[in-house]
């Protein structure tokens, strides 16, 4: 019984530190799902907006940077609360790869072997962030897309307050932000330039993130309307391949991959970026 009310009074307590986080939430969620979708056509092609960008936009004006009415107690409080929130949500994926097991079964190998494209990225992307100053957030950040799967992934793995999901929750906000729109851009650029066929651009799109797979495909169809069913077929199949696999793909792969190169590799890169630091504080 003194359990309980011990539990019950860390969570009054709690709510009363949290309690405009939660209300700003609210309100977030609210203004965000008001305004909805933005399409801006671009080209042939087109940009467009999702709730989630406005929502991100809100949070970040709102941080201690900014308009200061959430300051650095409460942004630390925050970060471990995303893990909550993005819980029914992973349930739901789960849910949906397991009603969509035929699918992923017929699919054929150019859909299930497309993971591997994913991770190329990596040898990219982990050098260019220890330049840029970063340690073992790199890991985190690099790994993968850095969707709600993987975030969560991490800070299973790492811990919520590790460096890895910091590196992690970094890239899912940006990507929700500025992902959207660059997947938009890129469907269209990519298509104009006639490399690919409408179809593999599809398939292309399902990258384990469903903005960002709405974003290309919007753009996609209005390019190829004749094909717009089949490239949204092409696109829906290969998120959910990418969503089962992806997240084996980064336990068994892209983790061991990150850490095999952060080993390697930080001991050479992180010295040019402190040299350059200092360098730059000395000018």
């Amino acid at each position: 019984m003194k359990q309980e009310k011990f539990m019950y009074a860390g969570l009054g307590e709690r709510f009363r530190m949290e309690w405009k986080i939660y209300l700003a939430a609210f309100l977030f969620i609210v203004v965000a799902d008001s305004i909805g979708q933005v399409k801006i056509p671009i080209g042939p092609g087109m940009l467009i907006l999702f709730p989630i960008f406005y929502s991100i936009f809100m949070g970040i004006l709102s941080g201690p940077q900014v308009l200061k009415i959430f300051h650095k107690k409460e942004v630390k409080a925050t970060s471990k609360l995303v893990i909550v929130c993005i819980c029914p949500f992973i349930a739901k994926l789960g849910i949906n790869a397991g009603a969509s097991i035929e699918t992923v079964i017929s699919a054929g190998p150019a859909l299930l072997l497309q993971e591997f494209g994913n991770l190329g990225t990596i040898f990219l992307s982990l050098p260019l962030a220890l330049l840029f100053g970063l340690k073992r957030e790199a890991i985190g950040a690099c790994h993968s897309i850095n969707r709600e799967t993987n975030l969560a992934l991490m800070q299973d793995m790492f811990g919520p307050d590790s460096p890895e999901a910091r590196g992690s929750l970094s890239i899912y906000i940006i990507g929700g932000m500025v992902g959207t729109i660059f997947f938009g851009f890129m469907a269209t650029v990519i298509a104009a330039a006639g490399w690919f066929h409408p179809y593999a651009l599809g398939m292309a799109s399902g990258v384990g993130a469903g903005i960002m797979m709405a974003s290309a495909t919007a753009s996609l169809s209005e390019m190829f309307p004749a094909m717009a069913e089949e490239i949204s077929a092409l696109a829906s199949a290969s998120e959910t391949i990418s969503g089962i696999d992806g997240i084996y793909m980064a336990i068994f792969v892209g983790i061991p991959l990150c850490n095999w190169l952060y080993r390697v590799l930080e001991p050479k890169l992180g010295p040019i970026h402190d040299r350059l630091a200092k360098k730059k504080e000395a000018k």
